[in-house]
């Protein structure tokens, strides 16, 4: 008679293990879609107002038959491609959500986003055991560059600082609206985005608030490309600050916006610039953090906990719980602080002053 623990053993050995099949191959996804986007399949077929066969996508995109009927086949597995048959030959379209997001001419396209996973952060993936057993990002090995200066690391060059502006304008065209009307903000007039980078948050912001004024706080780079590839002069209630939220003063406000700024650094600098903050706050003033949120008991959600991998890998912050962004916000001296989730990426907690 065979032991206990032997029976238990064979018996998953003999189940199909789909989910670690699909976890293991989940990279081929990624740069399947990643290279369809590259190669822009998703905007030809766009643009050509008809399905495409295979021998006309092949030529738009200046790749061989061989390997495009093999990428389109699998974007059409992937759900991302239509096919239909027309006299025996196979026809290629976008699918409704490849034609919203995977397009460049799309308002709210995903491509820039797609074009920095592929670029930079799948490369510093590369190093994810190092930075488990480490403890630290990966810039170094990735890209040879030292990551003292974390932003200096993240704009090693103009290109890379307008691929993460791409990236993040991405974000708030999707996503800037349910933050930012998670609670109404219409009693703070005057605010600072800190780190606001594209101005795409702060655009979103004057549309649900008619009635405020955003200021983009950021580095002179940023600010310098914002102005030339993001924000245009017609936006007459968003203007810039120059300056380095750890290093310059704040000027006062009624609320500042931190979206996604304090996942990028350890509690230690999160406390200095909330603190900060809170002391350039006027009375009856707020701070409104927008992050991915973790559970309170650790069971996801699973996006927030690879994002936090990915804040070891590429930042020296961290994902946080509710009650863990409740004690930063508390520590700086905020109180009344409340939380609303979204129930998309990024939630939104509330401190007043």
């Amino acid at each position: 008679m065979e032991p206990a623990g032997t029976t238990v053993t064979t018996t998953a050995a003999a189940a199909y293990p789909r989910k670690i099949l699909d976890y293991m191959e989940g990279f081929l996804v990624s740069k399947t879609l990643f290279t369809a986007c590259e190669l822009g399949v998703f905007d030809l077929l766009a643009s050509s107002q008809h399905p495409l066969s295979l021998e006309e996508v092949a030529l738009g995109i200046r790749a061989s038959q061989d390997g495009t009927e093999r990428l389109l086949a699998a974007c059409t597995g992937l759900d991302l491609l239509n096919t239909q048959t027309l006299d025996g030959q196979v026809m290629y379209s976008n699918t409704e959500q490849s034609s919203v997001y995977l397009t460049q001419s799309s308002p709210v396209s995903l491509t820039q986003s797609i074009h920095y996973s592929s670029k930079t952060i799948y490369l510093c993936w590369h190093y994810l055991t190092d930075a488990v057993r480490e403890g630290s990002n990966q810039y170094e090995k990735a890209f040879g560059v030292k990551s003292e200066d974390l932003f200096e690391a993240l704009y090693r060059s103009e290109e890379e600082m307008v691929k993460f502006m791409q990236l993040m304008n991405s974000i708030w065209n999707i996503c800037g609206r349910d933050v930012v009307t998670a609670f109404n903000l219409s009693p703070f007039t005057t605010i600072y985005d800190l780190g606001g980078c594209s101005g795409a948050l702060a655009k979103q912001c004057v549309l649900a608030y008619p009635e405020c004024t955003v200021t983009i706080f950021d580095l002179p780079k940023v600010v310098k490309t914002s102005r030339e590839h993001f924000v245009t002069n017609d936006n007459q209630r968003v203007s810039f600050h120059e300056g380095d939220f750890f290093k310059d003063a704040l000027p006062d406000a009624d609320l500042y916006i931190l979206a996604r700024i304090l996942h990028d650094w350890t509690d230690v600098r999160s406390i200095e610039l909330l603190t900060k903050v809170y002391r350039a706050c006027r009375p009856g003033g707020g701070v409104l953090v927008v992050e991915a949120l973790l559970c309170e008991d650790g069971s996801g959600p699973l996006t927030a906990q690879l994002y936090s991998l990915n804040m070891l890998v590429q930042t020296e912050g961290k994902e946080r719980t509710a009650a863990e962004y409740t004690a930063l916000l508390t520590a700086a001296g905020f109180q009344n602080i409340q939380v609303e989730r979204t129930g998309k990426i990024y939630d939104a907690v509330l401190g007043r002053k």
